[in-house]
């Protein structure tokens, strides 16, 4: 079994995220579960969301305590979030950032991908300038560092849970896809 943390805040999109992502591995054939976890349920507050899948049925029920891969949709939420928090050696740590991955130091016991998503989103109109929406743009980050998703399968499930502005969402998720800088 794959889990997958999101970090985020109310607004950005972490719970859609994690929804999207379990679309599109049940599209290729996977047992998906996605769901979230918040504290005070508020724009901008620190929100947790989960992915776990696997070739067989899924029974656990819980949050997830040691994912295979953490995906940070706000860079200073590093700042008060422990996000490596159970994460198993050698995992994936998507950053919602303009910075190199190798301004990460610091979590060298992890394989590190950046991708500035913000930007992404503000070019393809997903949010305001102040709060940008960057949840369908780092999927199309994590479906290129990870190898676990396809793309094609990513783009299928933005045209499921986000149709009010899927063109915009699946240009971003493609930028993406072609902008992720890795250690």
């Amino acid at each position: 079994m794959i889990e997958i943390r999101f970090h985020g805040r109310g607004g950005q999109g972490a719970v859609i995220a994690s929804k999207i992502l379990a679309s599109a591995l049940f599209q290729e054939g996977k047992y998906a579960q996605s769901f979230p976890a918040f504290g005070a349920e508020r724009r901008g507050a620190p929100v947790m969301a989960f992915t776990r899948f696997d070739k067989k049925t899924i029974t656990r029920r819980s949050q997830v305590y040691e994912p295979d891969h953490v995906v940070v949709l706000d860079e200073p939420i590093l700042d008060v979030a422990d996000v490596t928090s159970g994460l198993k050696l050698g995992g994936w740590i998507l950053i919602n950032t303009p910075k190199p991955s190798s301004a990460f130091p610091n979590f060298s016991d992890f394989r590190v991908a950046t991708v500035d998503a913000n930007r992404i989103a503000q070019e393809n109109g997903l949010g305001s300038t102040t709060a940008p929406v960057v949840n369908t743009v780092i999927l199309g980050a994590f479906a290129k560092i990870t190898g676990l998703v396809g793309l094609k399968a990513i783009l299928e499930g933005i045209q499921e849970y986000v149709p009010a502005k899927a063109e915009a969402n699946i240009a971003a998720a493609k930028a993406a896809y072609e902008q992720t800088s890795t250690t």
